[in-house]
């Protein structure tokens, strides 16, 4: 349920990051993250913010409980709850994660540059996330599907490392503790704070798994690989095309994790008496990338 709520406020920005992070240098489609929303819903309709949220929305119960479960028992493997093995703990679980994290984003780009620019769309390549993944299949077979994969690992697990890394200090210096009264706001704060610390350090990876992911739309490949992509996108645009469309990025990392804290926390005083709340520890619900 949290992390529903989470990509229903944070896939509008996810997706006017992708939009920017592929688009064409030498002919762009949009001049920075508020045109590029301007622009979506003024030639797509609102619905075209929300192109591809299939995917993520079928992947986050697999995510979620690949991440808690492996974070959990890394932590207790390590025997003390120590930053270095938060950080350990955090980045074996977005390890992990990416075999389901790799093509459900796959999924999710293609579905987004789906129909760019057209209020109605003339024709589709993919009716939904699904009908995209088995058609990538009947074509490329598994490697076509699991397309960026070594990119996602290299943003997913340190990306997911310093999440829990500064979660952890958060929650520490704020005191979050289950009888403060400003436990919420303190908790809501802190993972926000998290998702934002966890976007910076490995964006420019996302960017690369971004772009190699969307290659082959139209049937025209430009890249041979990571270095490939690096080395070429890095000739033709500068050093700022690793930072394209972070803005977007930034500007949803705080919501998705408010709303996915929110949630959560509303959950469990529903499900939950007041002495059984007051056992449980506060704990990090974490939005994919990416979920974060």
């Amino acid at each position: 349920v949290s992390g529903a709520a989470g990509v229903l406020v944070g896939h509008p920005f996810d997706t006017v990051k992708v939009r920017l992070q592929v688009q064409n240098v030498e002919k762009p489609l949009y001049r920075g993250t508020f045109h590029c929303f301007q622009s979506i819903i003024k030639q797509e309709s609102a619905f075209g913010l929300y192109k591809g949220i299939g995917s993520p929305m079928m992947g986050l119960t697999f995510i979620n409980a690949l991440v808690f479960g492996v974070q959990g028992n890394t932590l207790r493997a390590l025997g003390k709850d120590t930053p270095l093995n938060q950080f350990l703990a955090g980045s074996a679980a977005g390890a992990i994660q990416c075999v389901i994290c790799c093509p459900m984003e796959l999924a999710k780009t293609r579905m987004q540059l789906q129909g760019t620019g057209e209020y109605k769309q003339k024709t589709k390549n993919y009716k939904n996330s699904l009908d995209c993944l088995i058609k990538i299949y009947q074509k490329e077979g598994l490697r076509g599907v699991n397309r960026g994969m070594v990119s996602t690992f290299i943003r997913e697990t340190p990306s997911f490392g310093f999440y829990f890394l500064t979660y952890d200090c958060m929650t520490r210096y704020l005191g979050c503790e289950a009888e403060d009264s400003y436990v919420i706001p303190k908790l809501l704060f802190s993972g926000g704070m998290s998702g934002i610390v966890s976007w910076i350090s490995t964006y420019p990876a996302d960017v690369i798994k971004s772009r190699l992911q969307a290659d082959g739309v139209g049937g025209v490949t430009q890249y041979n690989g990571i270095l490939d992509c690096i080395r070429k996108s890095y000739h033709e645009e500068g050093w700022r095309v690793f930072t394209r469309g972070l803005t977007s990025t930034l500007l949803r990392a705080f919501p998705v994790n408010a709303a996915t804290f929110a949630t959560v926390t509303v959950f469990l005083m529903y499900m939950k008496s007041d002495d059984n709340l007051r056992d449980c520890e506060p704990g990090p619900v974490i939005q994919q990338p990416s979920s974060l």
